[in-house]
């Protein structure tokens, strides 16, 4: 067998430079397109989002079943040699794959239908790392969508899709939805809004031991740095924080999301919660 050779060996390929363009928001918005790095973004997305895929020889061989998966689904494979994936990359260290994808935001409408048990809403949510890694929580927990408000972070920023390793692709998400029209559509599909705020009233333990948590639940979970707003916060039925037993002095975004959702999601699975407790993550 000949040996495998890169196909596009020229960083000015039209190609190379159209799949670049992407990792430009105002581009990723008028193309509706954007840019998923690495096997396991790549692998997920072939089950129907991507499009088009970048790989070195190296890692088409490393890889063989996910760029014969994405082959299999009709998606254009280009073999390109490392200079070309590394100009197409927003990492320091590429993995040899990247692959172009179509939005897969859904409606808030759709969201609202299908009378989701467990949601999370990332209102004022800026930085995309933090938004990725919440998606991700929100998917090991057992959400059934994740809503990103208009004033939160661009979903298909490259670093939001990378901490989400994959879980954008497995649960519905609506992006640019005002915290107001969350809130008053998840209220109105019989869904609690819980404000998960460090300086909350209510205690996270205490709801637990209330048994008052196992019905359908919204988490909002609000900025890095000052957290949730005060008209926001008025909004939730409860506003609740994560309790600190030791001398830290506060938990940050991504790991107070994962306690909150965990929680939710143990007592909806407990008896008398709104799943059965036969049900898996």
């Amino acid at each position: 067998m000949p040996p495998i050779t890169p196909d596009l060996i020229s960083p000015r390929s039209p190609r190379v430079a159209a799949a670049r363009r992407l990792a430009r928001r105002n581009f990723r918005s008028k193309e509706r397109l954007f840019l998923a790095e690495g096997p396991q973004a790549v692998r997920e997305a072939a089950k129907g989002t991507l499009v088009e895929l970048f790989a070195t020889v190296e890692a088409a061989e490393r890889y063989a079943d996910v760029v014969g998966d994405a082959r299999d689904a009709g998606v254009r494979v280009h073999l390109a040699d490392e200079q070309v994936i590394a100009d197409i990359s927003t990492t320091v260290t590429p993995q040899g794959l990247v692959g172009i994808c179509r939005f897969l935001d859904r409606p808030f409408e759709e969201i609202l239908a299908a009378r989701p048990k467990l949601v999370a809403v990332l209102a004022h949510v800026r930085d995309p790392g933090n938004a990725g890694t919440v998606l991700r929580c929100a998917d090991a927990a057992g959400a059934e969508a994740v809503v990103l408000t208009d004033a939160s972070v661009d979903l298909y920023n490259p670093k939001a899709v990378r901490a989400s390793v994959g879980s954008l692709f497995h649960l519905p998400v609506a992006v640019g939805v005002p915290v107001e029209t969350a809130v008053e559509g998840l209220k109105a599909a019989g869904v609690r809004i819980l404000a998960a705020d460090g300086a909350g009233e209510d205690d996270l333990d205490d709801e637990l031991d209330k048994g008052t948590m196992g019905g359908p639940t919204a988490w909002v979970f609000g900025n890095e740095a000052w957290g949730l707003p005060e008209e926001t916060r008025g909004l939730a039925d409860a506003v609740v924080r994560v309790p600190i037993h030791g001398k830290a002095e506060s938990l940050n975004l991504a790991t107070a999301a994962a306690v909150c959702l965990y929680a939710s999601a143990r007592a909806q699975r407990a008896r008398g919660g709104c799943r059965s407790v036969t049900d898996s993550l």
